[in-house]
């Protein structure tokens, strides 16, 4: 008795969690929440928000708005609306599938479902149960008969479509949950000929894990400019390693064309100036740190060294196309020098040897991403199946006529179309044949 009471109570939990309004409640809540982590900006330091939202930071960390969609109340709510859509096609959708491949053969009036009938103009002419059926078919339905009676059908997939756009939110949203538990994401800024290993994280999932056999090398980084001397695209040459093996060659990545390698994506995000290499004579060498300057909007990078005790110059750097402004302690452009370019000061040769950059990259890893990639193809392919028309039509043979009924799911004046359709048919198999008259009476709904 309490297996039966306990299986009860259960049953009608999952019958609730089939609600559709309660289904459309917990939808709206999720969109409400995908809406507010598109507007607050995430995975924010908090000074971020002391900042920029400083009446509402406790509330935005107290409640991990900083990091909406890896909440565990935001995961919550997603397994729920799961529960609530496989409850849904557990209890609803695949029953009404099974019922609608199912032979419903009738007899008389008395077995219509419904009394919502409008009848069509009565036909007298001989029938025949085999012209019936070639008309049928004429038309793609599927056709059975036994004994007296004729049922067909067409359009199922309009049935079944809905549940395979339950299955697709599904996927789109385990996909999702699956991201948020083993995603992670790091931001690099490498120098042009180094190595680096992927190990500053920004956001990692509860069960993420960084692969300690991959790293990659900056082969080289430039940049392309427009003829008003504005950036148009930034480029870095990325080789990646792993297993100390090459996995691929090295490949020309730039802003919106990122290199995907085992599932994780890397970005080009920004750069930086780093510094000057500078030749004094033939063989001594030296480095000096550039310093980034915002002048009237525009970025400069300044470094300076002194050539004499009472003598320094400063090395101004506009852009990254090898163009070097040489100018003295009040300012005064001495002259302007190319890379690796020799030019002289005190009659003391010197030369641009590199100008060290670096390069910004982002590495994305969602192993969720193909599941919800995968459910977004099966739901916008399903969805338009979902407005498949399911038709259906019963025939059956009294004394002296022949019954037919239908009813379709939608698009009536379609389903009108065919059944006008059909009798013409109907009628051109017997045009030749006709002995005994006979009726046909349609009734539509």
């Amino acid at each position: 008795m309490n297996n039966f009471s306990l299986k009860n109570f259960f049953w009608k939990f999952f019958k609730k969690l089939a609600n559709l309004n309660f289904s459309l409640f917990i939808l709206s809540l999720i969109i409400v929440f995908c809406i507010l982590g598109s507007i607050l900006e995430q995975e924010q330091d908090s000074l971020y928000y002391i900042a920029n939202y400083p009446e509402s930071t406790s509330l935005i960390l107290f409640l991990g708005l900083d990091h909406l969609f890896r909440t565990w109340w935001f995961i919550f709510f997603i397994i729920i609306l799961v529960a609530s859509l496989i409850s849904c096609s557990l209890t609803t959708q695949l029953p009404s599938l099974k019922n609608a491949r199912r032979w419903k053969f009738i007899y008389s009036k008395k077995n219509l479902i419904s009394s919502n009938d409008h009848f069509n103009n009565n036909l007298k002419l001989n029938y025949s149960f085999i012209n019936v059926v070639y008309s049928l078919i004429c038309l793609d339905f599927f056709v059975f008969c036994r004994s007296r009676s004729i049922y067909a059908y067409k359009g199922l997939f309009g049935r079944i479509a809905p549940i395979f756009v339950h299955f697709s939110i599904i996927a789109v949203l385990l996909g999702s949950v699956y991201g948020f538990l083993f995603s992670f994401v790091l931001q690099e800024v490498v120098p042009v000929g180094e190595t680096f290993h992927l190990k500053n994280l920004v956001y990692s999932g509860f069960y993420s894990n960084l692969p300690l056999d991959l790293f990659g090398y900056i082969d080289d980084f430039y940049i392309q400019y427009n003829n008003n001397g504005s950036i148009k695209q930034f480029f870095s040459k990325l080789s990646v390693y792993l297993n100390n093996k090459k996995a691929s060659d090295a490949k020309l990545i730039y802003v919106n064309g990122p290199l995907n390698i085992k599932q994780m994506i890397f970005y080009q995000t920004n750069w930086q100036l780093n510094g000057i290499r500078i030749r004094v004579g033939s063989n001594y060498y030296f480095q000096k740190k550039l310093f980034k300057k915002i002048s009237n909007g525009e970025s400069i990078w300044i470094s300076n060294f002194y050539v004499s005790e009472q003598q320094e110059l400063f090395l101004i750097l506009m852009n990254l196309d090898n163009k070097v402004l040489i100018c003295n302690d009040f300012g005064v452009i001495l002259k302007e020098v190319s890379l690796r370019e020799k030019f002289y000061i005190n009659s003391v040769p010197y030369t641009i040897e590199d100008i060290i950059s670096s390069t910004g990259l982002q590495i994305k890893f969602d192993p969720g991403i193909p599941l919800v990639y995968f459910g977004f193809f099966v739901m916008i392919i399903t969805t338009f199946m979902s407005y498949l028309s399911y038709s259906q039509i019963w025939i059956y043979q009294t004394l002296d006529l022949l019954e037919f009924f239908g009813c379709t799911n939608r698009a009536t004046l379609f389903f009108e179309q065919n059944v006008t359709l059909l009798q013409k048919i109907y009628i051109s198999y017997l045009s030749n044949t006709l002995k005994k008259p006979y009726k046909i009476t349609s009734i539509l709904r």
